[in-house]
């Protein structure tokens, strides 16, 4: 992979500094070892890892990195089975059947170069970031790889090794502009070493409740920053009952934009049991809460 930037983007972004400043524009905060991580595997031209819980904003820095290097990204999702085709190319079969019915009904011969060109290519994420025409490198987002098997890992990595990959009726295709690759994982399993090896690395965890009531206030404006606060401090302390789903992040934000859009100036017992259901997503979970009691979680037993 190149180890270059393209000279505009050296321009704007010729240190971490620069970078968080951009990602803090798009509403994205990150941490000063998240920036510099992210930092490093546009600089260097590495694929990174990125783990953490479900929540915390993996997805959310690659979408904030694509808007701050003003570049588009294509996302991959994983899931269990997800096979290379899927994820590179296929070729569009019912497209080349009605080729080769309207030949034949003009009584023409196709060879095999006139069905499996560009023409019935359909190019899925993979090989749409390879292909991307710049002038700035995609962001591609191998989101949740952790739900893909090994077979899945092992092809990955040599593609994103060579920025290149091989489409037998057509040849060899290399990136102009290689990839900026963020891969997530909720580690739900370990990956691969040799697919570790090839990757920069971040691990990101819960921010602290003064770090997530900015990004609250970032990502809703209308929320105050004593609801701001409030929210960050219950959030926390919905972490601590161990929740089959601890809410992170995002459920901070959905339940911000819940307590705006009913009016509430403050998260209250009475404002936390009508909008449980944004941050609680168990039953199990729903009645742990309430056995702690909503007082307890919002931090003030004489509120109503």
């Amino acid at each position: 992979m190149s180890s270059e930037f393209p000279d505009d983007l050296s321009e704007r972004f010729p240190d971490v500094a620069a970078l968080t400043a951009a990602l803090g524009k798009t509403g994205y905060l990150a941490g000063e070892q998240l920036a510099a991580a992210l930092f490093l595997a546009v600089r260097m031209g590495q694929p990174i890892l990125l783990e953490g819980e479900p929540g915390v904003g993996k997805t959310e820095a690659a979408k904030a990195l694509a808007a701050a290097l003003d570049t588009v990204m294509v996302r991959l999702q994983c899931y269990e089975g997800i096979a290379a085709a899927e994820a590179l190319y296929e070729w569009n079969y019912p497209r080349q059947l009605l080729a080769i019915r309207l030949a034949e009904a003009e009584h023409q011969h196709l060879a095999d170069s006139d069905l499996f060109s560009e023409e019935y290519l359909l190019a899925r994420p993979l090989l749409t970031a390879l292909d991307h025409p710049g002038p700035r490198p995609a962001v591609l987002l191998i989101d949740e790889v952790d739900r893909a098997d090994d077979e899945f890992e092992a092809f990955l990595f040599e593609l994103l090794a060579e920025s290149a990959v091989t489409i037998p009726e057509l040849g060899t295709r290399k990136a102009t502009f290689p990839p900026i690759a963020i891969l997530t994982s909720n580690r739900t399993r370990d990956l691969h070493d040799a697919l570790k090896r090839r990757c920069l690395y971040h691990w990101i965890g819960y921010p602290d409740t003064g770090r997530v009531a900015a990004i609250i206030r970032r990502r809703v404006p209308g929320a105050s920053a004593v609801l701001a606060g409030e929210i960050a401090a219950a959030t926390s302390r919905l972490r601590g009952l161990e929740l089959t789903k601890p809410p992170g992040i995002s459920e901070a934000i959905t339940w911000a934009g819940a307590l705006t859009v009913i009016g509430a100036e403050g998260l209250t017992a009475g404002a936390a049991e009508r909008t449980l259901s944004v941050v609680v997503k168990y039953p199990e979970d729903e009645q742990a809460v309430r056995e702690a009691s909503l007082a307890a979680v919002v931090g003030d037993g004489h509120r109503a």
